[in-house]
């Protein structure tokens, strides 16, 4: 269990704390680049507790500004963005993509007023069809390139990238990913129909686990029986500061990860991607990911997964229909006998058990096993990590060095007496362009 300040430590997300400022050093992913048009009206966002706007603009340069205007405090979600630039509709002051003022029309005409007037801005890069945003500390050092993950880096058409709001703060979804053992539980069937039953990570409901703390976050490793000659094993991967992968699966061979990028304290912005590393995402995985399967939500929020009834939100049009005020829609029929936990859907499965007591559950109470190793080395990787740029200034590799992301998850059939870091520690590593390297 944590204690209570610590537990504190690992999920406040604002300005100045000591997570917060850690979360800060690494580019943000927080938007998919097709949904904010040239001249478009500008869509609320929220990160790290900071409440902003992005928009494109008329040379189709994205901006991520304070959802504020300098002069009256008006709402710049409501600025008209015309002519390079959002003008605020109460007076008329007009802002650049860097949040500078570059017109303020009921001021006089030779003042110069504008020129010391800026609002909050940070610095956004496209990359197959994601927006990052940079929001760390202000120097004289440029700031760092892009994190290399494979999964923004393949071809469009052999990767599915969605986004939504989760009810939870940050690592509580995020720890959920990591977590190994649940999957042939909370995931599983209760009946003989389905192909969870023929996957190997439902066999043994017993697995061991092996956890490797590395430089750029933690490989958990869980190692299943299933022949007298074989381990089944599956390595999830974490990535500083909040990438998670997902092994592939024999029946469904794409990698899957997420971004669990914290909004603030209480809500998670869930950028979830799945590719195939060396060809085209198949069609019909595709349409499970978009359309859902027989009413059930699949890997991805369907597009009937959403809300369109609270416009003033952040990231209105992302949150989901699925939440603990009804319960995520949970079946009692089909819990007895059908679905383990009776709950539709994959990804709303996880999301019921991180949600479901609340944005902020209480750590001091939790009573961790064995199986837990991944989530405790998690979590005191980030605290050593965050409490090493706080009190010494240490950056991590990964803010510096691209390539620590090209990381992939790993689930593969050894003989028992092979070790599975050695074994397959190359296949842990991505190459683009190339395929797994194995069957998984």
């Amino acid at each position: 269990m944590l204690s209570k300040h610590v537990a504190d430590t690992l999920v406040q997300v604002s300005k100045g704390t000591q997570m917060g400022d850690f979360l800060r050093l690494f580019w943000v992913p927080f938007h998919l680049s097709a949904a904010i048009e040239a001249d478009g009206m500008p869509k609320r966002v929220k990160l790290m507790g900071e409440d902003m706007v992005v928009f494109r603009d008329t040379l189709g340069r994205v901006g991520l500004v304070d959802n504020a205007c300098a002069h009256r405090r008006a709402p710049m979600a409501y600025a008209r963005n015309e002519d390079c630039g959002l003008r605020c509709v109460y007076h008329g002051w007009k802002y650049d993509i860097t949040g500078q003022c570059v017109d303020q029309p009921a001021e006089p005409a030779n003042s110069r007023f504008k020129n010391r007037v800026r609002i909050k801005a940070y610095p956004c890069r496209e990359r197959n069809g994601v927006i990052w945003a940079y929001m760390g500390p202000e120097t004289d050092e440029a700031i760092p390139d892009l994190p290399n993950v494979e999964w923004n880096l393949v071809d469009p058409e052999q990767v599915h990238v969605t986004i939504r709001v989760q009810e939870t703060n940050w690592l509580q979804a995020l720890e959920g990913d990591i977590d190994s053992a649940h999957a042939g539980f909370l995931h599983g069937r209760v009946d003989n129909d389905g192909r969870m039953k023929r996957n190997l990570n439902v066999r043994d409901m017993r697995p061991t686990f092996d956890v490797v703390q590395k430089d750029w976050g933690v490989s958990i490793a869980s190692r299943r029986i299933v022949s007298d000659e074989d381990y089944y094993w599956r390595v999830n991967q974490f990535v500083f500061p909040w990438f998670t992968f997902s092994p592939p699966q024999s029946v469904f061979p794409e990698l899957t990860g997420h971004a669990w990028v914290p909004m603030d304290d209480e809500h998670t912005l869930v950028v979830t991607f799945s590719y195939v590393p060396d060809a085209p995402l198949y069609p019909k995985t595709r349409a499970l990911f978009e359309e859902g399967y027989k009413g059930r939500e699949t890997g991805h929020p369907s597009r009937h997964a959403y809300r369109t009834d609270n416009p003033g939100a952040p990231y209105a049009g992302y949150w989901t229909r699925f939440n603990a005020e009804n319960d995520f829609l949970i079946d009692a029929q089909e819990q007895k006998t059908t679905w383990f936990s009776g709950i539709p859907g994959l990804w709303v499965q996880d999301t019921g058990c991180q949600a479901g007591l609340g944005p902020i559950i209480d750590r001091t109470l939790e009573r961790l096993g064995a199986s837990d190793a991944g989530i405790v080395v998690a979590r005191h990787s980030l605290l050593d990590a965050s409490r090493a740029y706080r009190e010494s200034g240490t950056v991590p590799a990964g803010v510096t060095e691209p390539d620590q992301s090209m990381i992939r998850a790993v689930a593969i059939r050894l003989p028992r007496d092979q070790e599975v870091w050695q074994a397959a520690g190359e296949f842990m590593q991505a190459r683009l362009g190339a395929g797994f390297g194995y069957t998984p």
